[in-house]
C-alpha cells in the first residue's frame, strides 16, 4: 500500500486497533496487509456504486464518505475513519441502488470480495461484523463459510425426523385432530388411508379453514385437508426439503420411505440446523445477558461439530469455527464480569493458550488461559479486582462445558495473572533453563492469542520470545527432546501398535500419538524461525517459506494433520450422536482398509520428520 495514503500510524497499528481486524492473529494481519490496496479520493468524487460496490470491501482510513441511496441527495449515513463498506458490509447485502461518495478528501483501503469471503471462512468471528460474500475459485472458502447449509446438503431428510408419524383417518373429526395436535405437541397431522398418504392438516388450516370460516369442528378432516400434498423422500438431502418449502411457501412436508409414510418435516426442524451454525451461535452468544443463557448456547457446540462432520468440512475450518464460539463465550463473560465489577483499573489482555490459541479446538476441550497486565499493575491496589474477574470468567467457562485445566493453567491461578514484565521474566527463565516443567509450560504458553483487551501487551511479549528462541540451538534441542516423548504408534515392522482404552479394544490415541507430535513439530519450526504464526497449519506454511522445513514435508505434515484431525472430529461426532462422552481413542475396527493404510502413512510422515529434527538438534 502506498505510504502517502496512510495516516501517521503504521498499517500494522491500524489493523491491531481496528474493532474487527484486531480479532485476527499476527500472521493473518500480515497477509491482510499485503492484500490491501489504497487510493485517495477528493471531496465530491464517487468511490463506488452499484455492482462495483459489491466487488471489494472499503475501509475508511482518513476523511469521511457518504452512503447515498440512488435518486437521493441526502446521505443515509456518514462513514468515519475505521468504518467499512462494500463487499461484506452492504445494506441488507445488496449493492444495487447504493453509492458511496467522498464528503472530504478521503483515504480508502480496499480488499477484494474473494479475500473477504476467505477471511470470514478462516476466522468465523469476522462474520459477527461482515456478511461473507460469495467466494470465487476452488479454495473451499465458500464451503467453509456456510456450515449450516453444507450440513443440510450432506444430511438425509430421515436424520431430521424426531418421531413416528402422528396420523388420523380422513373421516376423523376436526375436533379430534385439534386435540391430537395439542396432546402430541405437534403443528400438523397426516391423514392416512390404508397406510397410504391421503393428505395433511396443519394448525394453519385449523385457523384459516375452521375458526375463520366458522366451520363445525365435528366435520370430517378431509373437508379441510390438503389432499395429495407435496412430499420428500427420506433419502433425499435435507437441503432439497428446504428448497421445496421455500419454493412453494409451505411449512410442513410429509416424508416418504418408498410408499410408507416415515414422518413429517417442519420448517422448525430445518431452522434448528441453522441454530447450530457457527455464525448463528456466535451471534447468539453476544445476545446473552446471563450465565444460564451462555450455558444453553454453548451446549449446542457438539451439534455444531456433528453438522460440520456431516458436511465434510475440513478439520482446519472446523477448528476455527468451534474455537470462534469459545472466543465469543470468553469475551461475553469478560463483558458480564466488567458490568458487575466496573471498568478495569489498568489495561490488560485476556489471553488464550493451547488449542484455543491455535484455533484448533474440538467440542471436547478444557480451558487454558492467562492475564497479562500493563506494567502499571500493582497487586495491592489492583489484585482483588482481577482475582474476581478471572474467577468469574474461569467459573463461567467451566459451567459452559470448558472444564477447568487439570494443571491449573488458568487466569484464576496467581502465577498466570501477572504484569508484562513478570511474563518476560517467565519466558526468559524457561528458555535459559529448560528443565522438564519449563518445557511443559513452554508447550502451553508459547501458543498464545489475545482474546480481549489490549492485544499489544501480548504482541510485545511475543516479539521478545521469538528474539530469544530464534536459532537458539540449545533451547530448541531441549524442545525437540521433549517433543519426542510423543511418538507415532508404529511397530518395528511398520504396523500400527494399538492400546486398550477403557472398553475400547485395538485403539489408537489420535491426539497424543498423531496430532500432538505434529503440533510440537510446527511449534519448533516457528520458534526456530522467529515466526509469529500460532495456528499449526499457518506455522507449517510460514516455516516452509522460511526454510525451516521443505515445502514437500510441510505439505505432508499438513495433510497428515488434516487426515488425523478429521478422523478425531468424526469419531467424536459419532460418540456425541450416541450419547457417549467424546474421547480421542479410535478403534481400528471403525476404519476401512484404505483409511488404515492412510493412517499408517500419516504416522510414518510424523516419525520421519521427528527423526530429521532429532538429527538436526542432536
Amino acid at each position: 500500500m502506498p505510504s502517502a495514503c496512510l495516516p501517521n500510524q503504521s498499517l500494522s497499528e491500524l489493523l491491531g486497533r481496528h474493532r474487527v481486524f484486531s480479532l485476527l492473529d499476527a500472521a493473518s494481519k500480515a497477509r491482510l496487509a499485503r492484500r490491501l490496496t489504497c487510493r485517495t479520493f477528493e471531496a465530491g468524487e464517487r468511490v463506488a456504486a452499484g455492482a462495483a460496490l459489491g466487488r471489494r470491501l472499503g475501509w475508511v482510513l482518513r476523511g469521511q464518505v457518504a452512503l447515498l441511496r440512488e435518486g437521493h441527495d441526502v446521505a443515509i449515513a456518514t462513514l468515519e475513519p475505521g468504518e467499512l463498506f462494500g463487499a461484506g458490509a452492504l445494506p441488507r447485502g445488496d449493492p444495487d441502488g447504493w453509492t458511496v461518495m467522498a464528503r472530504e478528501r478521503a483515504d480508502i483501503a480496499f480488499l477484494p470480495a474473494a479475500d473477504v469471503a476467505h477471511l470470514c471462512a478462516e476466522h468465523p468471528a469476522m462474520a459477527l461484523f461482515l456478511s461473507p460474500p460469495p467466494a470465487t475459485g476452488g479454495d473451499g472458502a465458500g464451503e467453509r463459510a456456510s456450515d449450516a447449509h453444507l450440513g443440510l446438503m450432506a444430511q438425509p431428510v430421515r436424520s431430521l425426523l424426531k418421531r413416528a408419524p402422528v396420523a388420523l383417518a380422513p373421516d376423523a373429526s376436526i375436533l379430534q385432530a385439534a386435540r391430537t395436535m395439542r396432546d402430541e405437541r405437534v403443528s400438523s397431522v397426516l391423514l392416512l388411508q390404508q397406510d397410504r398418504l391421503f393428505g395433511v392438516v396443519t394448525d394453519r388450516d385449523l385457523r384459516n379453514r375452521v375458526l375463520a370460516a366458522g366451520l363445525d369442528p365435528q366435520q370430517p378432516l378431509h373437508r379441510i385437508a390438503t389432499v395429495a400434498p407435496l412430499t420428500v423422500d427420506a433419502a433425499q438431502p435435507a437441503f432439497e426439503a428446504l428448497l421445496l418449502m421455500a419454493r412453494h411457501n409451505i411449512h410442513h412436508v410429509p416424508v416418504l420411505d418408498g410408499q410408507r409414510v416415515a414422518g413429517m418435516l417442519s420448517a422448525s426442524d430445518l431452522a434448528e440446523q441453522h441454530s447450530t451454525s457457527a455464525v448463528y451461535l456466535a451471534g447468539e452468544v453476544h445476545k446473552q445477558t446471563s450465565l444460564q443463557g451462555l450455558v444453553e448456547v454453548a451446549a449446542r457446540v457438539p451439534q455444531l461439530q456433528r453438522n460440520l462432520a456431516a458436511a465434510q468440512a475440513s478439520a482446519c475450518s472446523t477448528g476455527h469455527m468451534v474455537t470462534a464460539i469459545t472466543d465469543a463465550v470468553t469475551t461475553r463473560l469478560l463483558q458480564m464480569a466488567q458490568a458487575q465489577l466496573g471498568p478495569a483499573p489498568v489495561d490488560y489482555a485476556w489471553v488464550a493458550a493451547g488449542s484455543q490459541a491455535r484455533s484448533e479446538q474440538t467440542a471436547r476441550s478444557d480451558q487454558d488461559n492467562c492475564l497479562v497486565f500493563d506494567d502499571r499493575y500493582d497487586e495491592a491496589r489492583h489484585g482483588r479486582y482481577f482475582r474476581e474477574l478471572a474467577g468469574f470468567v474461569n467459573d463461567g467457562l467451566h459451567a459452559c462445558g470448558y472444564v477447568y485445566c487439570p494443571g491449573e493453567m488458568m487466569a484464576r491461578t496467581d502465577a498466570w495473572r501477572q504484569p508484562q514484565r513478570r511474563w518476560a521474566e517467565y519466558f526468559q527463565r524457561w528458555t535459559e533453563e529448560p528443565e522438564p516443567k519449563a518445557l511443559m509450560l513452554t508447550c502451553v504458553f508459547f501458543d498464545l492469542r489475545a482474546i480481549h483487551g489490549r492485544a499489544e501487551l501480548l504482541g510485545a511479549l511475543r516479539a521478545q520470545v521469538l528474539r530469544r528462541t530464534r536459532d537458539n540451538r540449545i533451547f530448541l534441542a531441549y524442545m525437540v527432546g521433549n517433543a519426542l516423548k510423543h511418538r507415532p504408534p508404529l511397530s518395528l515392522f511398520g504396523g500400527i501398535s494399538t492400546v486398550r482404552a477403557g472398553k475400547v479394544r485395538d485403539a489408537v490415541d489420535l491426539k497424543h500419538s498423531g496430532i500432538v507430535p505434529i503440533v510440537d513439530l510446527a511449534r519448533i519450526y516457528a520458534l526456530a524461525g522467529g515466526h509469529e504464526a500460532v495456528n499449526t497449519y499457518a506455522r507449517l506454511e510460514v516455516a516452509a517459506q522460511g526454510g525451516e522445513i521443505s515445502a514437500q514435508s510441510a505439505r505432508d505434515l499438513r495433510d497428515a494433520l488434516e487426515f488425523m484431525a478429521g478422523l478425531r472430529i468424526r469419531h467424536q461426532a459419532q460418540q456425541t450422536r450416541l450419547g457417549q462422552a467424546p474421547d480421542n481413542f479410535l478403534s481400528l475396527s471403525e476404519l476401512s482398509n484404505f483409511e488404515r493404510s492412510q493412517l499408517k502413512d500419516a504416522f510414518g510422515v510424523v516419525q520421519t520428520l521427528q527423526s530429521v529434527l532429532a538429527q538436526r538438534y542432536r
